[in-house]
């Protein structure tokens, strides 16, 4: 299916005419980005702001699931993110650890809907199926699929193939979900630049917290086409989804004063 054609399903859903683009230029902090989507999400049901596309470059952070909280291993792989110049937290949406730096694109969409629980699985298809869209269209051979071995497994990650070993597949995008009564937050992680230390991190955290998986499955969008960048990689997204929605742009600060 077309990202045309998932777009065409995706209107017939309910989505926005018109979606806000606005670019964080810089981090707030790693905690303090977490919590800024979730309150986003708060204005987006409670009507201070329409459909909102937030795209930033995080701070160095490993950001654990519920269930890693509670494993014995947890203190340890905390402590070797923080050795690893990465600041543990735990989020709200998502599965098992995932870390990211300023060599990756977080995009977070805020939506009100009225009946945003409705919708979550097919959300999931739908914009993983969109940003794969987005990768090929900068020249990534991509798809939508959860690959053997790969960190914070999930049916609907975005992976890449290795031009020089297709056999060789690697982890490219991470999506979480949040829905709440009267919208949803969908959060992408995008590692485009400098895996080294994301997969340095992960193999520390993992094995602290007594996780199988395999390191080789953790790359970047650089690692498979040399000289793709965040900014190409945020053009691509952008470009992507302007099939999706008419799009307008607004100024961070206008986010924060609402």
């Amino acid at each position: 299916m077309t990202i045309r054609e998932l777009s065409k399903m995706q209107h017939t859903a309910g989505a926005p005419a018109t979606l806000t683009i606005v670019r964080q230029e810089q981090s707030l902090g790693a905690a303090r980005d977490l919590e800024f989507g979730i309150e986003l999400l708060g204005m987006a049901k409670t009507g201070r702001i329409g459909p909102t596309l937030r795209l930033y470059r995080p701070a160095p952070t490993v950001a654990f699931g519920q269930r890693d909280a509670h494993l014995p291993g947890f203190e340890a792989a905390a402590q070797a993110c923080r050795e690893l110049g990465f600041e543990p937290l735990v989020r709200k949406a998502g599965g098992r650890a995932a870390a990211y730096h300023e060599g990756t694109l977080i995009v977070d969409h805020v939506e009100p809907h009225a009946d945003a629980i409705a919708g979550a699985k097919g959300r999931f298809a739908f914009f993983g199926g969109m940003l794969a869209d987005a990768l090929r269209s900068a020249g990534v051979q991509a798809a939508v699929g959860e690959i053997p071995g790969e960190y914070c497994p999930g049916e609907f990650s975005v992976h890449g193939l290795d031009p020089a070993d297709p056999l060789h597949r690697v982890k490219l995008i991470g999506t979480a979900q949040r829905v709440v009564s009267g919208g949803w937050l969908f959060s992408s992680v995008i590692v485009v630049e400098n895996s080294a230390p994301i997969r340095k991190v992960l193999e520390a955290s993992y094995a602290a917290l007594g996780l199988d998986w395999d390191p080789a499955t953790a790359g970047a969008v650089d690692d498979l086409v040399p000289g793709l960048d965040v900014a190409a990689i945020e053009t691509a997204v952008i470009n992507t989804y302007a099939a999706y929605a008419q799009l307008d742009y607004a100024d961070f600060a206008s986010l924060r004063a609402g």
